[in-house]
Order: structure tokens, then C-alpha cells, then sequence
């Protein structure tokens, strides 16, 4: 029997790909990249066409031999790793590390893991796409270039801990200029008046003023308004002209990348990262239980621009609205959606992969947030696809005296696609039947309201509003919107204040001192054709080599000033006030950010050095004070009563006269394994970093440890200690001897 190897990214993706290819067929995740530059260089080479060093990631090793092992074995080798730029990234690192050349690799996508489109993949095996390769390794080059050239300069210059990027220090820079947008802004008064009326046929109407005949009057105080309802109290109000029209209203495409964030943003209260992280799950697949045929992928792939839709899933939508809502719900003809000029075209847009399996028929096998998203998804494919909804408009000019008021009322005459997916949002809910309005009908005043208002300022960004004006502006690609948000959170930049992203004290700083020393990278328009440049080399029509080229040359320049006005530049960032009251002095507590995290602080210090430790949210964490538990042991230096403590490390011996008295003494726990060299008992130990470790209880005086359990049980190919490598199983203490039962653990 043949025997073929294919290898994908999720582990998630394997149980439904392996049952749909078959027993010849062995099927193996990566998870996710096996190589990566390395973390304590730059690994670019900036002299030498920009030659990159990677290196196999931490903790990859097992993997990748494993990988080996089955490549000799297997008569062909498939790289089925996500059909995007970083998918073609890791097939390309993975053949090389398995020593295939990309030309003879046999790379296959699969837009969604459905039975069909899987088989369908694997006939059409191609060559890994080095213009796609090399379109993602620009990225991550250009990425680490700014990341690693401008971070320490901003940790000499504003704090330690902070970061730069091409498209996060962008994203900050939208945030803080909104904020200063709405510190500067003025409200201005305006005056609004609204009329209840009734028609000859007692229907109630409401009709807001406009102006009079020679167009609209703004109301700019309370005296234009008290002019207008002095003069309209009395008067008679007419319909000087009525007009019934029909509109139609279409549906929204379906989702893309950065429209599913928006809309779940808005209509489900998800954050981008929570809803990509649901929506990896519901394209990888998910066991509904064996009256739904096992696993299944549920949508299609979620990183995509594209608003294409194919044939089949169009046919299939049409039948199942057809079945569903009536024929009177499908489109004369299918409907056909135009993506962005700027969109990659090789993945459909965001749809379910199987329109037999409806959300409520899979809603017991789902959790919580997938069926809601995957819900959202299908509601509103189903309804791009259908008929337009009717709407019928009512529309009057109604004169009281030389003034002139206006009323607009609409019923929806024929759902159509809204049956579906409703998306008339917050918009005032229609009237089920027009009211009858004719010219020259009077119509009786019940109420006659005027009120001030003031115009707002602009409104802060949502995780939805930003990424639709990052996707406007062409900046960074909508699978990153999610990890650039979460990035300029955690670095302090901005903050949350429920669906607002706020920028702070820090991240005005930042932005100020990036646009006078680095104002390109922080430039829309730069960052924007950053973008085209790196489109250009997935499509062959440049080269990495000249793209990186013509970005450094410009960037080493202008690092090389900002270098020499170092010292010109620091700088300091003003303490943030919060709410929290110190109790010793009665000042407001200023937030400080610390080696150990943020943390609040008397702002009267060194007279006052009160400092309370803050949550994530700013919220005061109360300290936890637990009695020591007591013992009837005594000091070896004081002779004071030795109690037993706890910390992060775990419970330990220590005088109770601390801390005159700093005596302490480890508590050690044997594993009831004795030691190979010596025979004492093996305890339990925690390194610098709290990590677990196994060592002889003599230690110093018996140098035995190990990272991996030592057992009781011998090797029966030397009779030596076996130790637990966890996760995998037993293996000998002698490295020459090589006895390991992993195999026998599969």
C-alpha cells in the first residue's frame, strides 16, 4: 500500500482531512511556523541584498524530526498548510527544512475543510509560490527592521518595554490625533422643533421644521426657536405637497476579513481577536456529532478580501432560499459582488462551507460564541444572495404660515432579504401602514416641542471603526487588524474604556516623538503604498531584494539623525490621575508603570509613598493577608517559633520574628523516587524562573537534577532510572542506550 504524507498547520484540521482522504493517507500539523528569524538579532543581513538567517523555533525539534521520519517513509509528500501568504510562507520553510526543493513540492489549499473541496485540492497539486514567499518575507523583514532599529530608541528616549511598527505605531497615531480632535472641540447650540400632528383620518404624524420658502433655517439659539413656535402655536398647519415612492433597498455583500470584525464588533460585543480566534475554529472544524457526518469545517477561509462567491455556493444559496423564503426571495439574477481593486482574489469571500448544515441544526455541538458568529456569517450570505427588500416612502411638505415643516414615514412592502438579515440597525422602527396624506389636507396640532442641543465631537474608535479606516486607507491587511489592536493595548498606547479605544499619556507621547523623528513610518499614505509594494511582489512585478531596498536606504538615514538627537529627545510622560483616594494623605493616586506592571502611586511622594497594586482595569487589588501556619520548630539563629509560609515559589520555613529575624528554610517534598547517585530521597525544586525541576534532597552536596520526572521503573534494555518526558512517555537515563517507549504511547 502507498503510503502519503500530508502535512497542515492546525492539529484541529487533522481528524476531518484524515477520515475524508483515506487509510493511505497520514496527515501531520506543523503548528504553525517551524522557523522564524531569530529573537536576539536582527537576522538581516542590510549590506547583503538583505540575506536572512532563520532558525528552527524553540521547541519545534520533536516536531521536525518526527516530520523527517515520516517523509522517508511516505511516496509523496503534500504541504497543505492555510491558502493565504503565511500559509505558502510555512510550506516553503517547511519543505526546506525537509529538504524539498519548492519547485518539486506538491503545495494544495483548501479554501474550506469540506469533503468535497479537500479531494478536489489534492488533484491539483502545484509548485510552492515564491512570489507569495517572498511577499511574506518583505513583511516580515520591513516588520523587524522598524521593529528592531526603532524599539531602543524609544526605550532610551520615552520608557523601557516599548515597541515600534509599520502599521501599530500608525494605528496609535489615528487613536491619539481622534483624542486631540475631541480635547479641541467646541460645542456649538442648535435648536431643533418637532410637531406631533394628526391627518383628516386621525393617524398620528410627526413633522420636524425645516425652514420657509427660501430654504432651510438653522436655529441657532433659543430666541430662533421661541420665534418659530410663537408664530406656529396658533397657525394652521396644511400639506402643501405629499408623495408616496418605492425604493429598494440591497443587501450588504458577504463578509471579508475586516467587515466580519466590524460587524461582530457591533452586533455581538466582540473583540477582533475573539472573533478571529472563533472564526479559526469554525473554519478548522468542529465534531458535530455523528447525525452530522462527524467533523466538519464550518466557514470558509476567514483571512480574505475577496467578495467572490462560487458557482456552486450560489447554487446552493438559491436553493436553499428558494426552499426556505419562496422564489419570490431569489433575484432574477444572482447577484455579484466587485472586491476591492486592491483585494487578493484566491479565496472566496467568508461563508458557511456546507448549506446543509444550518445554525440551529448544529447549535447543541456548538459553544456559545461559535454559534453566534457562525450564525452571523450565514445569515448574511444567505441574505446577499437573496432579493432586495421594497420599501414604500411617504414624504410631505407641511406649511404653517411662511414656515415650512417635513415629514417622512416608510413601511417595508416587501421583506425580501431582510427576512434574513435585518440590518436597519438603530434607524426608527417603520410604521405598518402609511397614513393617508393629501395636498391641502389640515391637519390638527397635538404637540408643538423645541429643545437645544449641541453638536457632538467626533466620536472615539471602536475596534470596528478603526479597522474600517485602517481598510480604507489601504494600511496593513485586515488579518493583522486583530494582533496590531492587541499590541497597542498591552504596550500601554491605549486603552479601553468599554468599546472606546482611548489613547493614553504614553501613547501621546510616543506618537509626537515618532512623528518628529520617524515621520514616515507613522505616515498613512507611506504605510499605504507599503502595502502596494508588497502586493507587487506576490503578483511578480517587483523583487523583494528592490522593495526592501528602497525603504532602507531613506529609513537608515533618518535613524542615523534621530540617533545623533538622542539626548534632545527624552522624554517624560505626564502621571495619570485617576480616582483612587490615598488613605494616608487624601490625594488623588496617579497610575505608574513599573518593572513588575502598572500600579497606582501618592503623587506626594517622597513625603507620602503610598502605592496600591491595580487590575488590567485600574481596579485597587486588595492584598490577601493569610496567617502563617505555626510549627513547634525553633529558629536555628534566634530561637524565635518557626511557621510555614507560602509564596509564588511555593511553602517554605520561616522565623516568625521576621524581619528583624531573616531565617528561612525550603520544604522539600520527595517524590518517593530515590536518588541514582547517592539514594537519598528526590525532592521537588522551582528554578529562578518558577519552573518545576527534580533534584537530589543533599543538593549541593549531590549534584543530581533533572527537568523531567525521574521513576521508579527501570530500562529493560540496561536496567538504568527511566525518566517521564511529559506528554510523550519513558526513556532511558543513559543517552547510549536510546531505549524510549514514545512510539508505543502514539
Amino acid at each position: 500500500m502507498q503510503h502519503y504524507l500530508v502535512i497542515i498547520e492546525s492539529p484541529y484540521k487533522a481528524p476531518a482531512i484524515n477520515s475524508y482522504l483515506g487509510k493511505e493517507y497520514k496527515v501531520m500539523a506543523s503548528v504553525g511556523h517551524v522557523r522564524d528569524l531569530p529573537k536576539s538579532t536582527l537576522g538581516v543581513d542590510t549590506d547583503h541584498d538583505f540575506a536572512v538567517k532563520y532558525i528552527n523555533i524553540k521547541g519545534k525539534s520533536d516536531i521536525i524530526n518526527q516530520l523527517k521520519k515520516e517523509v522517508k517513509n511516505a511516496d509523496k509528500v503534500y504541504f497543505a498548510t492555510d491558502p493565504d501568504r503565511e500559509g505558502e510562507a510555512i510550506s516553503w520553510h517547511l519543505a526546506t527544512v525537509l529538504g524539498i526543493k519548492p519547485e518539486e513540492a506538491n503545495r494544495v489549499t483548501f479554501n474550506d475543510i469540506t469533503k468535497k473541496t479537500v479531494l478536489a485540492g489534492m488533484e491539483h497539486p502545484r509548485a510552492i509560490d515564491m512570489n507569495l514567499v517572498n511577499s511574506q518575507q518583505a513583511r516580515r523583514i520591513l516588520d523587524r527592521i522598524v521593529g528592531y532599529k526603532i524599539s531602543p530608541y524609544l526605550w532610551k528616549t520615552v520608557r523601557s518595554g516599548l515597541s515600534a511598527g509599520r502599521v501599530q505605531s500608525v494605528a496609535t497615531r489615528i487613536i491619539v490625533e481622534r483624542e486631540a480632535e475631541i480635547k479641541a472641540f467646541v460645542p456649538k447650540e442648535y435648536w431643533t422643533i418637532e410637531a406631533t400632528l394628526k391627518t383628516p383620518k386621525r393617524a398620528k404624524i410627526t413633522a420636524k421644521f425645516f425652514g420657509d420658502k427660501n430654504g432651510k433655517i438653522e436655529l441657532a439659539c433659543e430666541d430662533d426657536a421661541k420665534k418659530v413656535t410663537d408664530a406656529c402655536e396658533n397657525g394652521e398647519f396644511i400639506v402643501s405637497a405629499s408623495e408616496v415612492t418605492k425604493k429598494h433597498r440591497s443587501p450588504n455583500p458577504p463578509f471579508i476579513t475586516s467587515t466580519l470584525q466590524q460587524e461582530a464588533s457591533k452586533r455581538l460585543g466582540f473583540q477582533s481577536k475573539r472573533t478571529m480566534l472563533v472564526a479559526q475554529e469554525l473554519y478548522e472544524g468542529i465534531n458535530l456529532g455523528t447525525e452530522n457526518g462527524g467533523t466538519h469545517g464550518l466557514i470558509t477561509y476567514m483571512r480574505t478580501d475577496s467578495l467572490r462567491v462560487s458557482d456552486e455556493a450560489a447554487e446552493a444559496a438559491k436553493d436553499f432560499i428558494i426552499s426556505k423564503y419562496g422564489s419570490d426571495c431569489y433575484p432574477s439574477k444572482r447577484r455579484v459582488f466587485k472586491s476591492n481593486a486592491s483585494a487578493q482574489d484566491a479565496h472566496e469571500a467568508i461563508r458557511p462551507a456546507d448549506l446543509t448544515l444550518p445554525p440551529e441544526r448544529v447549535k447543541g455541538t456548538l459553544s456559545s460564541d461559535q454559534y453566534k458568529l457562525y450564525k452571523l456569517i450565514w445569515d448574511r450570505f444567505i441574505a446577499s444572495q437573496m432579493k432586495n427588500a421594497e420599501l414604500e416612502v411617504l414624504s410631505a411638505d407641511i406649511s404653517c404660515g411662511e414656515y415650512i415643516f417635513k415629514s417622512s414615514e416608510y413601511v417595508v412592502s416587501f421583506k425580501g432579504y431582510m427576512l434574513a438579515y435585518d440590518d436597519t440597525g438603530d434607524e426608527a422602527q417603520p410604521k405598518t401602514k402609511l397614513p393617508e396624506l393629501s395636498a391641502g389636507d389640515r391637519l390638527t396640532k397635538e404637540a408643538l416641542d423645541s429643545k437645544q442641543n449641541f453638536t457632538d465631537p467626533p466620536a472615539h474608535y471602536t475596534e470596528g471603526s478603526l479597522i474600517k479606516f485602517l481598510e480604507e486607507k489601504g494600511i496593513g491587511r485586515p488579518s493583522t487588524y486583530a494582533q496590531t489592536i492587541t499590541t497597542i493595548v498591552q504596550r500601554g498606547y491605549v486603552k479601553r474604556e468599554k468599546k472606546a479605544l482611548v489613547s493614553t499619556p504614553l501613547g501621546e507621547a510616543t506618537v509626537k516623538l515618532m512623528k518628529k523623528n520617524f515621520p514616515e513610518i507613522v505616515d498613512y499614505k507611506f504605510t499605504a503604498s507599503v502595502e502596494e509594494d508588497l502586493d507587487k511582489i506576490a503578483r511578480g512585478e517587483e523583487t523583494m531584494t528592490e522593495v526592501l531596498g528602497d525603504f532602507y536606504g531613506d529609513f537608515s538615514k533618518t535613524l542615523e539623525k534621530a540617533q545623533e538627537s538622542i539626548k534632545d529627545n527624552k522624554v517624560k510622560i505626564p502621571d495619570e490621575e485617576s480616582d483612587i483616594i490615598c488613605e494616608k494623605c487624601g490625594r488623588k493616586m496617579v497610575i505608574k508603570h513599573g518593572r513588575f506592571g502598572t500600579f497606582a502611586a501618592c503623587p506626594g511622594y517622597p513625603e507620602c509613598k503610598n502605592t496600591k497594586a491595580i487590575d488590567k482595569k485600574g481596579n485597587v487589588m486588595e492584598k490577601k493577608t493569610e496567617e502563617p501556619e505555626k510549627t513547634d520548630m525553633k529558629c536555628e539563629k534566634c530561637g524565635g517559633d518557626i511557621v510555614i509560609r507560602s509564596s509564588s515559589y511555593g511553602r517554605f520555613y520561616a522565623c516568625s520574628n521576621f524581619p528583624k529575624c531573616r531565617y528561612t528554610k525550603a520544604i522539600l517534598e520527595p517524590i518517593g523516587v530515590k536518588c541514582p547517585k547517592c539514594g537519598s530521597d528526590i525532592v521537588k525544586a522551582y528554578g529562578k524562573k518558577k519552573n518545576l525541576y527534580y533534584r537530589c534532597e543533599k543538593y549541593p552536596e549531590c549534584d543530581f537534577s533533572s527537568w523531567d520526572l525521574p521513576t521508579a521503573e527501570k530500562c529493560p534494555k540496561c536496567g538504568k532510572m527511566l525518566f517521564e518526558k511529559k506528554g510523550k512517555g519513558l526513556y532511558c537515563a543513559d543517552a547510549a542506550c536510546g531505549y524510549k517507549d514514545f512510539e508505543d504511547k502514539k
